[in-house]
Formats: structure tokens, sequence, C-alpha cells
């Protein structure tokens, strides 16, 4: 296979003398050079405010701009533009939802239901709407190994008006039953909010398949500058839902007393956009199609796999998350015995390794299974064995640090 890391200079870095192995990209990935090239080229040859005049680097910017959104149109297999609507991240895209729709068609009595596995961003948003509508907010628990049983769609029914759903846990890797979730609710005909967010960097996501109603990512965990998110929604859904921010390129004609607004997809992008995070989001997705995702998928289960096995075989590891390969992608949270995890991160981070530490925006969650603090190792195609080799061989050294023996 290809030498992927050569496209990544960051990964060339030294922490404290020691060679980076970079394991959290679950939190944000790195980028390759043709997205900090294609930033680059924007910058010095085509920088202009997009929509906003008719010289040259104005419409150099636009047409660098929305050729990304037919870009990424076809890149998730949506049916038209008008359905693709840039944010400046995946927290924006579902607040944009939660308020401009979701507002406005629950009320009290309806149900508005998610899983325990949700990201603060898909679980406080809609907190506050069943607050603020009377609506009763219903979670879906997941087993002992982090899987979504079937069973626990038993809880959409015909009060439900919304259901929001991870694709992928940021803590536990599973892949959740996103197409039997989303059938179950069209079945009662609530409307479903996929988080698509550690889901799109790992595989192919087809949205005329799925059929969901809205989907929502961040370009930062799939190679891409931060700033810039997606969300896709039907454009009769979109149609009918009332702008959420006011100003910019989403007027169409203001006069003193009243004003007419867009059309989609620009009457939700208000104000000048990150057009270089749009760009690199782009270019992005143009590198993923040049590595393929078949080559991004083996190559990140492999890793996975491997790292999995490694941990089980240490006695004061737990895994926190999917024991096995089945239905989970490239993220594996654990407990080390008697050492907290902001300890184990600092630790390793002496010998130049990289993973997460705390809750992962995930406080009901971990609450739920009386775990209250993790630590999590994410890879990408990029990273190595023998970078889990060195990870894993360092957990000992945490340990010794803090004063217990060896394994």
């Amino acid at each position: 296979m290809k030498n992927f890391r050569e496209d990544f200079p960051i990964l060339n870095e030294e922490v404290r003398g020691q060679k980076l192995i970079y394991l959290d990209s679950a939190a944000t990935s790195q980028r390759p050079l043709k997205v900090l090239e294609a930033v680059m080229k924007y910058d010095k040859e085509e920088n202009g405010n997009p929509h906003r005049g008719s010289h040259t680097l104005s419409l150099r910017a636009t047409e660098a701009f929305e050729s990304v959104r037919e870009k990424v149109r076809e890149f998730l297999n949506a049916r038209s533009t008008k359905e693709i609507i840039f944010t400046k991240n995946a927290t924006e895209a579902i607040n944009l939802v939660a308020y401009s729709y979701a507002l406005n068609e629950v009320q009290k009595g309806d149900s508005i239901v998610i899983t325990i596995a949700e990201h603060h961003a898909n679980l406080v948003t809609w907190q506050q709407i069943a607050k603020k509508t009377g609506a009763e907010l219903r979670f879906m628990y997941v087993d002992d190994q982090g899987r979504l049983p079937l069973e626990e769609l038993h809880k959409i029914d015909e009060t439900t008006k919304i259901v929001a759903c991870t694709h992928m846990s940021n803590v536990l890797g599973s892949i959740f039953p996103v197409k039997e979730i989303i059938r179950k609710a069209h079945e009662v005909e609530a409307k479903v909010l996929i988080d698509g967010a550690q889901a799109v960097p790992h595989m192919p996501v087809d949205l005329q398949e799925l059929d969901c109603d809205f989907y929502v990512f961040s370009g930062h965990k799939m190679y891409s500058l931060m700033g810039v998110g997606v969300l896709y929604g039907k454009e009769e859904i979109l149609e009918n839902m009332e702008p959420f921010l006011f100003g910019g390129d989403m007027i169409e004609y203001v006069y003193e007393q009243e004003t007419s607004f867009n059309e989609l997809p620009y009457k939700f992008e208000a104000g000048t956009q990150g057009v270089e995070g749009i760009v690199s989001l782009g270019a992005a997705i143009d590198y993923i199609r040049e590595v393929t995702y078949p080559v991004i998928h083996e190559r990140e289960m492999e890793l996975t796999s491997y790292a999995l096995q490694k941990l089980k075989a240490l006695p004061y590891i737990k895994i926190v998350g999917p024991p096995d390969m089945e239905d989970r992608g490239a993220v594996v949270s654990f407990v080390v015995d008697g050492v907290h995890p902001h300890d184990v991160s600092m630790i390793l981070d002496h010998y130049g390794v990289g993973v997460r530490a705390g809750h992962h925006c995930a406080q009901p969650l971990l609450r739920y299974l009386k775990v209250f603090s993790c630590s999590r190792a994410s890879f990408a195609f990029y990273n190595t064995k023998e970078e889990i080799d060195v990870f894993v061989d360092k957990l000992d050294e945490v340990r010794r640090v803090m004063g217990y023996g060896s394994k």
C-alpha cells in the first residue's frame, strides 16, 4: 500500500524529543498536503467574497465556493445542491435544525427520542428544545457492550416528532443501526437527524439510500480545516423552514419594515462564509476519493483489531465499548485500573503519544456506564501498528510511574 503518511507533514513532528504518535483523529484529523495546498492556492489566486461582486476575484471565489457544494452533493449522493447547507461545524448544523425546524413543529405531549450515547452537541440541543416546548426527551440505551439493541426502538412511537442519533459513537466506536432507526421513525411520521461526524471520515454515506431527513458532519474530522460543517436536509423540509440566522447572503430584498429571504440553500447561510474551510473540504473529499474508502476501511479495521487485541492482553485495562470488531469503527476507549485518564494522557504525551482523556463530551453515557471518565485512542489510515506497539507498551510505564508494578 502507498505510504500515505508522507502526505501528512505534521506526522514528522517530534514531541518532547519523541516521534509524534497521533491517536486522536476522532477529535480532529490531520490535514494532507493536498488540502493545505488547495487553501494556499485559493488565498494566492482566488480570494474574494463569494456572491458579493461581479469583479474577477469575487467570481473566482464564488466558483470555488459553489464547486465544493456540488462536490459534497455528489459525495453524499444527495438529490440537489439545494439540500447542502454550509455551517461552521456539525454542532451549528444540529442547532439550525433544532431552532429552525423543531421549535416550530414540536409541542407539549410530543416526544423527542435520542440515544444515551449522543455527543453533547446532539443531546444538550434536544434537551433545550424539550424544555422550551414541553416535549418529553426520551432515551434509547445501549447494552453492556455499547451496542444499541433493536428492542430500544419501541421508544419511537406515535408521539415522536424527532429522532436524533449518532451514526457512530465517538466514545464507544459502535456503529448504530441507523437504517432501522430511520425506518421505524418514518413509520410514525417522525423526522430523523443523523450525526455523521464520526462516520463520514471512515465510510461511504449514501443519503438517498439512508433516507434520513437531516444529516450533519464536520470537515475537520475528515482531513479539512476547522470551521466548516455541512447540514443536509431534504429539500421539501428545508423549503418550509424559517431561517436561523439573518443578514448577508440569505437576504433577497430588504425594506424598512419587511425582508424577503433568498432561495435554498442560501437562506440558511447568513454572513460571509469561511471560504478557506469550504475549499479545504472540497480538497479533502478529493483526497478521500484518491485514497478510496475500501483502503481507508481495511487499514483502520486492521489497526483497531490489533489495538483491541493488545489492550485486552493487559490485565489492568478495561475496554469501554464493543470488545470485538462487529459493527464498530476506529475508536477504542479504555480505563487503566487505578490511574486517572488525565494522568494516562499526560504520561503518554511525555513519550510523544497523543490520546484523548476525560468524558469525551458524553457525560450522560459515561455516567450510565458507571465509568465517568476514560481514555480514548482513535485511529486513521495514516497510523501504523508500530505506533500502536509504542502506545500499548507505554501503558505499562504509566502504571509504573503511578506506583504500580509492571504487567
